[in-house]
């Protein structure tokens, strides 16, 4: 889940929500979007995690899922169309056909009254700085992988570091002069 920590960091932020036409509710009064941050967005290039929520479930199989959809009404879900104008981009399977939509916008985000992680606040919706185009969920992938490459290279220099120092300790131990007897 992204984590936006610090004053100002949940405003004006750049979204794109991945939205399948299979995610609406059966009453039809909802619709499951994945809702991430854009990972050209300021806050995006160091987050190991780019999306709004992200619940891990242990499925039948004994793999691990991850469910990224949050609801939102349907009233939610035009003004986060209305918002991206033009910035879209459909979502193809394999054979070609389109599943869904990838909208680019730009809102306020905050924690969510039911469940986990952030939800938009879809009174504040506005045009994207960013436009929407078939990398765009590459790009994300690549930004997600990137940073946790780098978080783990910091851990490894941290972790050399610390062996360093500890072998530096242990030689200094060893240099003590003693006292001669005499």
């Amino acid at each position: 889940m992204a984590l936006l920590k610090g004053k100002g960091a949940m405003t004006g932020v750049n979204l794109i929500a991945k939205v399948y036409k299979n995610g609406v509710t059966r009453d039809s009064k909802s619709q499951y979007a994945d809702v991430q941050l854009d990972a050209r967005d300021p806050r995006g290039p160091a987050q190991t995690d780019l999306h709004l929520k992200s619940d891990r479930i242990q499925g039948e199989n004994g793999k691990v899922h991850y469910n990224n959809g949050a609801p939102y009404s349907t009233r939610q879900m035009e003004e986060i169309a209305k918002a991206a104008g033009p910035n879209t981009e459909p979502i193809l399977d394999k054979a070609g056909n389109e599943v869904g939509t990838i909208y680019g916008f730009k809102g306020n985000v905050m924690p969510a009254t039911r469940g986990t992680g952030l939800v938009v606040n879809t009174k504040s919706v506005e045009a994207s700085e960013f436009t929407i185009d078939n990398k765009t969920l590459d790009n994300q992938f690549a930004s997600m992988r990137a940073a946790r490459e780098a978080q783990a290279a910091a851990k490894e220099s941290q972790a050399q570091t610390a062996a360093v120092d500890a072998e530096q300790q242990q030689e200094q131990a060893v240099e003590v002069d003693e006292p001669t007897v005499g």
